[in-house]
């Protein structure tokens, strides 16, 4: 089971990343100390803190010609990490 699923590429985590901070979509049963090995064994850098959230599923509902489809969107689990000073991440290292 991998942990880590994709990291977070918004406007306001971009702007947290100067001072440390990064985000990422991890497993739903994914406990913090499980978190915290997996960043630090894919990305060599030491973690300060985590917080993660959950977020619901959210019922969304759309109207087409023929009918109206409705549905929910997925559930996902967040974590925001901060790692030691002077230690980066680099996503696009491979651009």
């Amino acid at each position: 089971m991998d942990i880590l699923k994709q990291p977070l590429i918004t406007e306001k985590i971009s702007a947290m990343n100067e001072r440390g901070v990064y985000g990422f979509i991890v497993e739903k049963t994914a406990k913090k100390p499980e978190i915290k090995k997996a960043v630090e064994k894919t990305f060599g850098v030491k973690v300060v803190s985590i917080k993660t959230m959950r977020y619901a599923a959210k019922q969304k509902t759309r109207y087409t010609n023929n009918k109206v489809v409705s549905g929910f969107t997925n559930s996902f689990k967040k974590a925001i990490v901060q790692v030691a000073d002077g230690e980066v991440i680099d996503f696009y290292g491979e651009i």
